[in-house]
């Protein structure tokens, strides 16, 4: 197995085996008390298509199907059809189950983590409520409607991409048919909460309009590891007296140790009332949540009366530190250049969609900080619970946006995205890897903005998360900005690219010398190989504008996307390829790549090298080799002989120019300016001889509980057991026991010459023939409710076979609940170890101070080329004698170099010359950028710094196609259409630098 390929046993690993009991607002397992929370998941029947009569508690769903949730009614379209043709229509869910004969609850609540779109609900035939967003939980107290014995609960479920407001008829603007992959009915998963009359309430605003717990540290001191931890909660007093009460929490470290327990004050609640109930305490001795190192405590808040519990609820938090000033994102007092991923936030998988148990979130996720990634930008919709609480575990930063396609929709479009906001933020406030929250995937008016930033200062205003948007440059309101596509610097609010590098490369198309070839055609259309050189430029444009470059500095930037996504796709298929990797979370290149660039805070840090590629080619290949590494030089070695150093380009890209194959081992060499060294080994496989099963589990082994599921890594392998990177067998596999077959995915050939339409193809999911790209697939089988024994063969024309082997285990599960929670079991990630406590750069370049700023026409807005503002710019008149502008320094300054950002930068040429104290230090035509161009010389001491226009300007791009839509076009604007060619010389930006004294 390559030594790049990455298993799951590595995620058990990082941790030690640490697991933190109950997520959040459930009935808690450490203080009893007569509430209980149960999994709802289980013994649902489901049938696609309407019926009036299936509300009613004697309609007989004997013949529909037995399914565990969550599931989606078209879960297996999932990457085998287009996004648009996913199927709609109306699905019935229906379940009957009993409460435990023991339980004598005052309420019982029923909480849906998510259903698409519109939810109507009856229990026992009597209508309990209905939700409509598609996105968000929701809930409803059913207790009036429930009765001794058997219950049935019924749901009706519409998927319609243009479902409607009911009170208004106003269209969920978040139902898109780009971004939002429409997996239809109950597709999360639900859960059953018993209390008494005196509660603390469910964070579900929507339907039941309460808050529920709110957890949070203040007045952090990192080094002494001191926080005051604050905890509230709602509490409702549905009893019929006054209620004396005392609320209390209690925290417990990752070994379930009790490490602090406090109170408040007695605190009488009214009959029928609600009221806030809050206590804190200083607690010393933190451990902090961090990139990478996902420590939770467990917060235990209860309710006493008369010295005794009446309610207790276990939350599952961490407590870190932030800001966001300067242009800087900073944990734990250490500053954090962002780097990762926006990634579709239904986050699905082949053949299953949305629904895969929390081991597999945490093996998908993990991958991200595999390659060194710190956060995760989710795309237009908030994320699945399940995949916030993994960000958790693993240490993974994470911007939650709420619901929104393209635009800003001024009517009740806008009203419906601030609710959602709202409901988002109270159902994930306790969750510390959400870092930021997005307002939308555009730029939106202030008006909008404040709004947003109202919701959230009215329910999470101690979090420690910063709210902002895309785009919103000149904005007042939003905390952090940044473009899609380009480079933003700022002194003032962070400036993050949302979405950059967004070309694609399917993982079977390795490189121009390997079957299948594929050049790259159209631009964006690559290969991995690439696509992989491609990341390494568009992650230096980000790089080299990381804090120490100066006083105005970029705060990082994501890769769009980090797995091969059903939505928006562009390229010849009907899924889009532009994932680090693919559908099955196979890495491709790039990841490893991101890897040797992204280690370290803000400066890449580590010993890290990376071959590009694979060395099993046929005789007679010549091709250019590439090295990814963070070394000073790179030296390249076949079978031993040095072959010199490579070209080093874009900071971190070694190039060895028309390499000749010769079968045996390639190595590439890089050394540091410390004398430390980092290596990378290709070696030339041998003839495929037999296939190799790898089998991947969750940490409790597969469970029988319907959901669980088994990852099973397939490789063609030499006679040596080396993976064939040439290879692509078709495998025939054959399942037997207590499981179901969902696949895998590959490219599919359409037609007898391998030509025709790819957007109609079904990809081989849920195909039991499956062949391997690049000598490797994945499989995944989900496990049955029935234990027993499970195997999987796998055969191939030619080769030898294999075969895995496992038994599944029983889950409890009594009248249709559960108390088995599987989140529960998923260890947490310390891998990367506490924020350190040193700085995580040192300033290299330092910003020039400006006395004054004189131009040769429009003097009065001389001040937009240094203001800090992106949206505002400086243009002379057009005439060719006025196209200057000159910077007093007020006193002589060591300058060495101008950053500057011009209108159309990716388009126009802008013939310059720039003058210090009327000596030229820079004459030339900068290239075509996606932000900024530097313009570099030996350091000069002097005052005055002039910029001159010398000739007039032209456009023509010099990036190629990558805007995709229209929206796109105009909200990455680089300005050129409003200002034209000629003689005008057009400043967004001028930082001057100068050496650090």
């Amino acid at each position: 197995m390559s030594k790049h390929f990455f298993s799951f046993v590595s995620v058990l690993a990082l941790s030690g085996g640490l697991t933190v009991p109950a997520e959040a607002h459930r009935a808690s397992i450490v203080v009893t008390s007569p509430r209980q929370s149960f999994s709802f998941d289980r013994d649902w029947k489901m049938q696609t298509g309407d019926d009036a009569r299936a509300s009613e508690v004697a309609y007989d769903d004997r013949t529909w199907k037995d399914v565990v949730l969550p599931h989606a009614f078209n879960e297996e379209e999932a990457f085998a059809s287009d996004i648009h043709a996913q199927k709609t229509g109306i699905t019935w869910y229906r379940k009957h189950f009993k409460l435990p004969a023991d339980a004598k609850p005052e309420h019982v609540f029923i909480e849906f983590e998510g259903v698409r779109h519109i939810a109507d609900v009856w229990v026992n035939g009597q209508s309990v409520g209905y939700n409509e967003n598609g996105v968000m939980a929701f809930g409803f107290d059913i207790s009036k409607a429930l009765k001794p014995g058997d219950n049935v609960i019924a749901v009706r479920v519409n998927n319609d991409w243009a479902a409607r407001e009911r009170t208004t008829g106003t269209r969920y603007q978040w139902s898109d048919k780009n971004f939002y992959a429409n997996y239809g009915g109950i597709n999360k998963s639900v859960a059953l909460h018993l209390t008494v009359g005196v509660y603390q309430t469910l964070p579900l605003w929507s339907s039941l309009e309460t808050t529920g717990v709110y957890i949070y540290g203040k007045d952090y001191d990192i080094a002494a590891k001191a926080a005051t931890i604050h905890a509230e909660s709602e509490v409702r007093n549905d009893t019929a007296a006054p209620r004396t009460l005392t609320y209390g929490a209690e925290l417990r470290d990752l070994n379930g140790k009790r490490v602090a327990k406090f109170t408040s004050a007695p605190v009488t609640v009214a009959a029928g009332q609600t009221a806030t109930l809050s206590a804190e305490q200083r607690v010393t001795g933190l451990n902090f949540w961090s990139w990478g190192y996902g420590y939770l405590y467990t917060v235990t808040t209860t309710l006493s009366e008369n010295g005794k519990v009446i309610d207790a609820v276990d939350t599952r938090t961490g407590f870190r530190s932030t800001d966001f000033s300067n242009g800087k994102i900073t944990l734990n007092g250490r500053v954090l250049v962002v780097k990762g991923y926006a990634q579709r936030s239904t986050n699905e998988w082949p053949g299953v969609g949305i629904s895969v148990p929390p081991w597999i979130s945490d093996f998908g996720n993990n991958h991200m900080l595999e390659g060194n990634g710190n956060l995760v930008r989710w795309m237009h919709v908030t994320p699945s619970k399940q995949d916030v609480e993994s960000a958790d575990r693993l240490g993974l930063l994470q911007a939650m946006p709420a619901g929104d396609s393209e635009g800003d929709p001024q009517d009740r479009r806008f009203d419906l995205r601030v609710d959602l906001m709202r409901d988002a933020i109270i159902y994930n406030r306790n969750n510390p890897s959400i870092v930021l929250y997005e307002s939308g995937n555009k730029g939106i008016t202030e008006a909008h903005m404040a709004q947003m930033k109202a919701v959230r200062d009215l329910y999470d205003p101690h979090g420690g998360r910063a709210i902002g948007s895309r785009e919103m440059m000149g904005s007042k309101i939003a905390e952090y900005g940044g473009e899609m596509l380009y480079i933003n610097k700022s002194k003032s609010k962070p400036m993050w690219a949302t979405e950059y590098s967004r070309d694609e490369a399917a993982r079977a198309y390795q490189d121009d010398f390997t079957p299948p070839f594929h050049k790259d055609s159209p631009a964006y259309n690559r290969n991995v190989e690439s696509i992989a050189v491609e990341n390494v430029k568009r992650w230096w444009d980000f790089y080299r504008y990381r804090p120490g470059m100066g006083d105005r500095v970029s705060a990082g930037g994501v890769n769009i996307g980090f797995t091969d996504s059903n939505s928006h796709f562009r390229g010849d298929n009907n899924y889009r390829r532009s994932g680090e990797v693919d559908a099955m979370r196979i890495p491709k290149d790039s990841l490893w790549v991101h890897k040797v660039m992204w280690d370290g805070w803000v400066n890449s840090e580590g010993h890290h090298t990376h071959i590009i590629g694979h060395w099993t080619y046929t005789p007679g290949v010549r091709k250019d080799i590439f090295v990814a590494s963070n070394g000073d030089s790179v030296e390249l070695f076949v079978n031993g002989k040095s072959l010199g150093r490579g070209e080093k380009s874009d900071g971190f890209l070694f190039t060895f120019k028309n390499v000749s194959y010769a079968p045996g081992e390639l190595k590439a060499v890089a050394t540091y300016a410390d004398g430390k060294t980092s290596e990378d080994v290709r070696k030339t496989a041998g003839a495929p001889v037999a296939i190799k099963l790898t089998p991947l589990y969750g940490p409790r082994g597969l469970m029988a509980d319907g959901m669980d599921a088994m990852l099973v890594d397939v490789e063609v392998v030499d006679a040596a057991g080396n993976r064939v990177p040439t290879a692509f067998n078709k495998i025939n596999f054959k399942l037997d026991g207590a499981a179901v077959w969902k696949g895998g995915l590959a490219q599919e050939e359409i037609g007898a010459n391998g030509l025709g339409d790819k957007k109609t193809s079904t990809n081989y999911v849920l195909s039991q023939v499956l062949p391997v790209e690049g000598g490797v697939n994945r499989v995944m089988i989900r496990a049955t409710t029935k234990a027993g024994k499970v195997t999987l063969t796998a055969s191939a024309d030619g080769l030898k076979g294999a075969t895995v082997a496992t038994t599944s285990k029983s889950v409890p599960v009594r009248s249709g609940l559960s108390k088995v929670f599987a989140e529960d079991y998923q260890p947490v990630n310390l891998k990367r170890g506490p924020t350190p406590p040193t700085p995580s750069y040192t300033d290299t370049k330092r910003g020039v101070t400006v006395a004054r700023i004189t131009a040769g026409s429009n003097q009065t807005e001389a001040a937009r080329s240094r203001d800090d503002n992106e949206a505002t710019t400086w243009n002379s008149d057009g005439t060719a004698g006025t196209a200057w502008i000159e910077y007093d320094l007020g006193t002589p300054q060591a300058v060495n170099s101008v950053s500057l950002r011009m209108t159309g930068w990716r388009v126009r040429t802008y013939p310059l010359k720039i003058t210090l104290d009327g000596v030229v230090v820079y004459a030339g035509t900068p290239e075509k950028n996606l932000g900024y161009v530097d313009l570099n010389w030996p350091a000069k001491t002097g005052q005055k710094l002039r910029i001159e226009l010398t000739s007039g300007t032209e456009d023509r791009d010099g990036f190629g196609n990558i805007i995709e839509v229209t929206s796109d076009r105009q909200g990455a604007s680089t300005g050129a259409e409003k200002v034209k060619t000629g003689n005008i010389l057009s400043i967004v930006e001028a930082d001057i630098l100068g050496p650090v004294r």
